[in-house]
């Protein structure tokens, strides 16, 4: 089984519009599409259509976070949160053909030191029988930046695979903790290394940089050119083809999902890198987050290219 973590869920509402934006004005939506939010919830989604057994796990608070409960019994995902007094946020992604996704996301209620310690001692028990845990996304206020290094030393002394997406300090305190994978994007990467990447090349070297720091596999999204892995077997790269791109919201998410399931399965990094690219890709071409058709997938896996490009040494 896989367990997705998100410490920060949110109640996600796409609003699609059907006429031009004009600030200080009343705009109608013409579609509002509301899913259970936050990254590891997107990660579940993409899991389960990929036929793995998954959870979801995390904070969530108030009358959102019984919808969110609601929404993702909805989506026949599993769920085991720890309940908090704060209510569970909202966020909002306004998609309009002139300026494509433009998102607002709330900061999220405020954690209290006992309920952040509450779900630290619940959380050995929720992943008890999974193989595979996923950690991603932002943290609320008030729980401490080492959260996702805790869990993930929790997590490895009871012998689970973790996988890690996050960013800023929360990136830095869980690479201390080395999990099995850590799949930053570019800008992520800058931020932690603080300099300017400028191509393929700088980007290899961060990569390696963070392989180095005792990470098994270094992944780096790369939006519409793919994604870069390091490990021990060498640096691969994995093309999609060229799309007709619908909402790129989740396509990190959707890569975080298809390397869980690649993980869990045993699969080579050839074959698990070219199954998160086409499924990322296959998350674009869809109006949903966290989601892909499987027809559109099965094609895409086909398209995908997986070129080993250099050794790590």
């Amino acid at each position: 089984m896989i367990t997705t973590v998100t410490m920060n869920a949110s109640i996600d509402k796409a609003y699609y519009m059907s006429q031009a934006i004009e600030n200080g004005t009343v705009m109608r939506v013409k579609t509002c599409l509301n899913s259970a939010g936050g990254k590891g919830l997107n990660v579940a989604r993409i899991a389960r259509l990929c036929g793995a057994s998954v959870q979801a796990t995390g904070l969530v608070g108030g009358y959102n976070g019984q919808y969110l409960e609601a929404l993702l019994d909805r989506d026949n995902i599993p769920h085991n949160f720890l309940h908090i007094q704060g209510e569970t946020r909202s966020c909002i992604n306004i998609l309009d053909e002139k300026y494509g996704s433009t998102e607002y996301l709330e900061p999220g209620c405020e954690v209290t030191a006992e309920e952040e310690q509450a779900f630290m001692e619940k959380f050995p028990d929720i992943i008890r029988d999974s193989s595979v845990v996923t950690i991603s996304g932002s943290i609320p206020k008030g729980v401490k930046a080492d959260i996702y290094g805790r869990l993930i030393s929790i997590a490895k002394t009871m012998g689970k695979q973790v996988i890690l997406d996050s960013s800023g300090e929360t990136l830095r305190e869980g690479i201390r903790c080395c999990p099995t994978i850590v799949k930053p994007n570019q800008d992520e990467i800058q931020q932690f290394f603080h300099e300017k990447i400028h191509g393929m090349e700088e980007t290899i070297t961060c990569a390696k940089r963070i392989y180095d720091l005792g990470i098994p596999y270094v992944v780096i999204s790369l939006g519409k050119e793919g994604a870069l892995l390091v490990c021990r077997e060498g640096v691969y790269l994995g093309r999609p083809p060229k799309v007709q791109v619908i909402n790129t919201v989740g396509c990190g998410d959707s890569m975080v999902g298809g390397l869980a399931v690649s993980l869990e399965r045993g699969d080579t990094p050839e074959k698990a890198l070219g199954h998160a690219v086409a499924v990322a890709t296959a998350n674009a071409l869809s109006p949903n987050t966290g989601d892909f058709k499987k027809e559109q997938y099965e094609k895409l896996i086909r398209q995908v290219s997986v070129d080993r490009l250099m050794s790590v040494s």
